[in-house]
Order: C-alpha cells, then structure tokens, then sequence
C-alpha cells in the first residue's frame, strides 16, 4: 500500500513539503524525504514516534523529516504540499474520518492520498464479532466502509467543491484489506 499511496505522488518532492498523518514507524516518511520533500509525520502513539525516530537516526542520511507525538486532528501544524494518510483513518467511523480530512484539507494545497478499510463481508463480519468483547481484550478496532458511502460522505460534508476524486485502489493480501483512495485540489 506504501508503494501505492507514493506512485501517487511525484517522483521528485524537491521543494514540497507533506504530512504523514498516522506515521507509524516512519516508513512512508523516510521514503517521501529520501524522493525530496520536506516531511512533518505525526502519530498518536509515542512507542511508534519513537521507534520511528530511532529508524531516522541509524539511516544517518541528510532529510528534512520531523516526527511528532499527537492527535493529526487537533494540531495547527502548517500549510503542505501533500498529505499522506496510510491506514490510520479505519480506526474512525466514516464521520469522523470525514471530518478529519476536511480538517486536514485545510492545510492541503495540492493533494491528499488516504487509506480506508473497505467494508467486504468478513471485515464486516469480523467488525460484528468484535463488538462482543470487552474493549479492554481487543486491539482497536476498524471501522469498514464502502467506497460508495466515503464518496456520498465526502460530497455532503461539502468537500468535493474544492476537491476532485482521482485514483482508487483495493490490496487485499492475506488479512489485509486496504483501499486507497486519491483527493486533489480543484
């Protein structure tokens, strides 16, 4: 998927800047600084930020990344080229991923590419059965949506005037069940 969402963007990043929304480990960050850009990549878990920047420190390389601790949502971080958002907005309901990429939006001139986990009959199915467990026994869950309702949700939180759907696509490998989907300013 990694690939994916950076065959979305330019080859060379020289002189842009973009935001890794929910950088995990840092991968797609390196990688989007090593192609040139200037990279903000924050996430919410401090374990994941700091093993991100333990990663970025033993590459020994010359890149112009900055690893946060915090809630992509809720911080004022700038204006960005691109945004990147790899499979952090499928642990929102579609409402509230909505509203965090318009949030995001906000501070995105160019183009913002984003992960959702597609609603298939086992997602849905293993998404049921997880709401029988205590919360406190079960990894965060997901929230599976079809490309359908994202694109109806998109139009009427008004965001598709300013913004254009581009490329769309679906990994499903083994257990994992990823659709990318492509947003670029009208």
């Amino acid at each position: 998927m990694r690939e994916t969402l950076l065959s979305w963007l330019p080859e060379d990043l020289t002189g842009s800047t973009l935001i890794d929304a929910g950088c995990g480990t840092g991968v797609l960050a390196i990688e989007a600084a090593q192609r040139g850009a200037e990279v903000v990549a924050v996430d919410l878990s401090p374990t994941l930020v700091n093993l991100a920047r333990e990663r970025f420190r033993q590459l020994d390389q010359d890149l112009d990344v900055t690893f946060l601790v915090g809630d992509m949502r809720e911080m004022d971080l700038g204006s960005f080229d691109y945004a990147v958002a790899m499979d952090s907005l499928i642990h929102y309901d579609v409402a509230d991923g909505v509203q965090t990429l318009q949030a995001m939006a906000e501070q995105i001139q160019r183009k913002m590419v984003f992960t959702f986990a597609p609603k298939t009959p086992l997602l849905a199915l293993m998404h049921a059965t997880g709401r029988l467990f205590p919360r406190g026994d079960r990894a965060p869950s997901i929230e599976p949506v079809s490309p359908a309702r994202l694109g109806r949700q998109l139009e009427d939180a008004g965001m598709m005037q300013a913004w254009k759907t581009g490329q769309s696509h679906r990994i499903d490998v083994g257990f994992y069940k990823s659709h990318a989907m492509e947003l670029t300013r009208r």
